[in-house]
């Protein structure tokens, strides 16, 4: 017999795990933002919606997005763009 069939009638069913339900992108943005805001608490709060590896997944997602937005804005190449934001030399130099 499966375990939710055990229960007796009118039983409420288990409380469901609080990282499920939450809208990771949400949270990766929620995380990113609070991390740029240095807001450790709600950065914090963001990363315990949902599993470590969907908010790294969420993260990695914003941060394609974002270097993709700002290039289009520049005009350059991603890579460019990703090397200039994290202060790194141009390698074409």
């Amino acid at each position: 017999m499966l375990p939710f069939a055990r229960r007796p009638p009118g039983a409420a069913p288990p409380a469901r795990p609080a990282r499920q339900g939450h809208n990771l992108f949400e949270a990766a943005a929620v995380y990113v933002a609070a991390c740029a805001e240095d807001d450790q608490g709600r950065a914090e709060e963001a990363a315990n919606r949902v599993s470590p590896g969907a908010l790294s997944f969420g993260v990695n997602e914003l941060a394609c997005r974002a270097l993709i937005t700002l290039a289009r804005e520049r005009n350059e190449p991603p890579l460019a763009v990703a090397r200039s934001l994290l202060g790194l030399r141009d390698e074409s130099a």
